[in-house]
């Protein structure tokens, strides 16, 4: 056998030759430059590249379905009136009433006209005063307060007095010389509020 001439004489020897072959194919073999991601994403199978295809139009149908979910559109007008409005979108709902506070009645009474003296032993209080009523109703129970001050404009002292009487609606009462308490000696003026009333 000569190796330096190619010439192999016998079979043994071209069979050892054989893995030395073998060897150089695959160091030549991984040499070779590998496929990029790139080019093995480009050559996807059709199969796959439909099945992106669907997973993103149910994406973008769920995203529509949320959109309008969140934002409805508003109802269509319709020129029937008779045709029910949708009950997404209500178009004839009342605000809430506002319920008015119920009036006292002393909004509308009022002590026009008083002026008070002493009686018995100069310690008693008489007040005359004259009632206005201009409620649409009668009142009744009415308490007033009188406060009492010194000539230099002190406050001396307060009395009440629940006059059990019933003013008619639209209408004025005179009260003369009502009692309404005791007061000190000192007392030179007076004048009396409305503190309480009943409705009838």
């Amino acid at each position: 056998m000569r190796i330096a001439g190619w010439s192999f004489g016998k079979s043994e020897a071209r069979l050892a030759v054989l893995p030395a072959i073998a060897i150089a194919g695959c160091t030549i073999w991984l040499m070779l430059p590998q496929a990029s991601d790139a080019e093995s994403r480009s050559a996807a199978t059709p199969s796959e590249v439909t099945g992106v295809t669907q997973n993103r139009s149910s994406t973008n149908d769920t995203a529509a379905t949320q959109a309008t979910l969140s934002n409805p559109a508003p109802a269509a007008a319709s020129t029937d009136p008779n045709q029910a409005v949708g009950a997404a979108v209500p178009l004839d709902i009342a605000p809430p009433e506002t319920v008015d506070p119920a009036k006292s009645p002393l909004d509308g009474l009022k002590i026009v006209a008083q002026s008070w003296r002493r009686g018995g032993l100069g310690s008693k209080a008489l007040v005359t005063f004259t009632l206005r009523n201009t409620n649409d109703y009668a009142v009744k129970d009415i308490e007033i307060a009188c406060s009492f001050i010194r000539r230099d404009g002190s406050h001396l002292t307060d009395r009440r007095r629940i006059i059990r009487d019933t003013v008619k609606m639209k209408s004025r009462k005179r009260y003369a010389g009502m009692l309404v308490g005791f007061v000190n000696v000192n007392a030179s003026k007076a004048k009396c509020s409305l503190v309480a009333a009943s409705r009838i």
